[in-house]
């Protein structure tokens, strides 16, 4: 089987070929999923494999460094070797290492198998938007991108729901099997169904861009994801850092004097561009961000089930998904910046008023808010990323897919660490907060919780010592979950002040619709600027 042979050509039509972007909203949606769905079944792994806590950690942490590595390269392939072939061979590896995943005898067969996951997942997501930038007239691109964005913004809250039911109910390797008959079934309709691009040929390859990337690239998202367990200040993650900074300043500096780069930085010289990039990594860090904590406030701070928290989050993720295509319809009509200040503002006072959850919270109450900030996400997500790309010409939306993609892989695993670190740091705070107001030998509610325990100790024949010392267990195990609570729940301020930033940013966002199913004024001033033959 050829999957270079097309019955038809890629190329842009007055009509949304609408098979087209199902193709590509299902191999999105099984990347993606693959994110999140596996955190709740590392337990199961750990048991499995016999494997402790920081070995398992590499499941995740593999599949994170190989995703920041090859995205930068998906336009550079998609270009010289054609979007439908690089996207077919993307997703059979993606295919191939969850079957290997499910088949894994090992923790290094698993982690093996998750890079090799990774590296078609890392080239799907960004060739798929750009393959429905190539395919779909520009004039609707925001309905389309509204249909697709459905699958990036549900994927992260169905993840701990699926996942939850079938280490529970099921088997933990179906997580992994599950995309195999899937897989395969879109691997037939990308052969049938997707016409090939025209060839770009490049006059260099970019290898110097591609090694200081990925070196680069993998220490920074290393760093970040291993900071909260080994410490910001620890001289490996301080190394690690020296090394990311080094390498991505000579990848800058490489990139913007390189005739063929892998990541076209030159578009950021437009401001829509730009501005649409910072936006969407608030975005991803706040989306992401709520995804890693309310799991642990869940779970681990109020006791509740893996499955539980997925039904909690889930709602948000359909009411997302229900508001995208409204949002796309919107701009299409009206541009980005008003739906995406009121999407803004929607997710800075939902994730503001979250700093209120606490262990007396209801989760209706819970489930409420947070899928009304669902419904911001979903407003503001596909606008802002459909800005960034119709500001750029329609011959680089391949190097703009792989550079909007990739900001937002670096900043979501960069906002989580920095979250995390905040996390346990004021954990720490109000812990030593809890325990000098719970002094049980001087305070009037210790004497008196005293008493009652001396009393139970009595009446079961045990010693009054013996009170005492369960007094201080409880106590200080009620206190550990306080402060977790707490914690979580600053947290929340501090990500409600990254989205009120979000939110100012957002006036400065400028209609960039295109009318012109191929050009906008925005595009062709940024293709004069930059130089380049289309």
């Amino acid at each position: 089987m050829n999957p270079t042979k097309a019955p038809k050509k890629m190329g842009l039509s007055e009509e949304i070929p609408w098979s087209v972007v199902i193709i590509i909203v299902i191999g999105t949606f099984m990347a993606i999923l693959d994110s999140s769905i596996v955190n709740v079944a590392l337990p199961k792994m750990m048991a499995v494999f016999g494997a402790n806590t920081d070995t398992i950690a590499w499941v995740v942490t593999a599949y994170m460094l190989t995703l920041g590595v090859v995205m930068p390269l998906s336009g550079y392939l998609g270009d010289t070797f054609g979007y439908k072939r690089c996207y077919f061979m993307a997703l059979a590896l993606f295919v191939t290492g969850s079957f290997l995943c499910g088949f894994a005898w090992s923790m290094d067969s698993l982690i093996v198998a998750r890079v090799i996951q990774a590296v078609g997942g890392g080239i799907l997501t960004p060739l798929g938007m750009a393959i429905i930038y190539k395919t779909c007239p520009r004039a609707r691109i925001g309905e389309v991108l509204g249909v697709w964005g459905i699958s990036s913004m549900a994927a992260p809250a169905i993840g701990p729901t699926l996942g939850g039911y079938i280490v529970q109910y099921l088997d933990w390797r179906m997580i992994f099997y599950i995309n195999v008959p899937i897989g395969l079934i879109n691997l037939f309709l990308v052969y049938t169904k997707l016409g090939e691009s025209d060839l770009i040929k490049g006059k260099h390859f970019d290898l110097t861009g591609v090694i200081f990337s990925s070196v680069g690239f993998f220490c920074l998202l290393l760093a970040t994801s291993e900071a909260s367990t080994d410490g910001w200040g620890s001289p490996f993650i301080v190394s690690l850092f020296v090394i990311a900074v080094i390498s991505l300043t000579a990848f800058i500096i490489n990139e913007i004097g390189h005739p063929e780069p892998i990541l076209q930085l030159r578009l950021f010289k437009n401001m829509v561009f730009t501005i649409a990039n910072v936006l969407a990594s608030i975005l991803a860090i706040g989306m992401f961000g709520v995804t890693f904590l309310m799991p642990i406030l869940i779970q681990d701070a109020l006791g509740q089930t893996a499955l539980k928290c997925g039904l909690i989050l889930f709602p948000a993720a359909i009411a997302s998904g229900l508001v995208m295509p409204f949002s796309g319809w919107f701009f299409d009509r009206y541009g980005a910046r008003g739906i995406v200040i009121t999407g803004t503002a929607i997710i800075a006072v939902t994730t503001y008023m979250m700093h209120n959850f606490n262990d007396l919270t209801p989760f209706s109450y819970m489930t409420m808010l947070i899928m009304v900030r669902g419904l911001g996400l979903g407003l503001c997500m596909m606008p802002t990323t459909n800005a960034g790309m119709n500001a750029a010409p329609p011959n680089l939306v391949g190097r703009a897919s792989a550079t909007i993609n990739q900001v937002r892989q670096v900043s979501a695993s960069f906002g989580i660490a920095i979250l995390s670190t905040i996390m346990q740091n004021r954990q720490v705070f109000h812990a030593t907060r809890l325990a000098e107001a719970a002094n049980l030998s001087t305070s009037t509610t210790g004497l008196a919780m005293q008493g009652r325990l001396i009393g139970l100790a009595y009446q079961f024949g045990q010693p009054a010592s013996m009170s005492s010392a369960l007094g201080l267990g409880l106590v200080y195990i009620k206190m550990e979950y306080i402060s977790m609570i707490q914690s979580i729940d600053d947290v929340f301020i501090v990500a409600s002040v990254l989205c009120l930033l979000g939110f100012m940013l957002s006036f400065f966002l400028m209609d960039v619709r295109q009318r012109h199913p191929a050009r906008s004024e925005a595009a062709e001033s940024l293709r004069e600027s930059i130089a380049l033959e289309g």
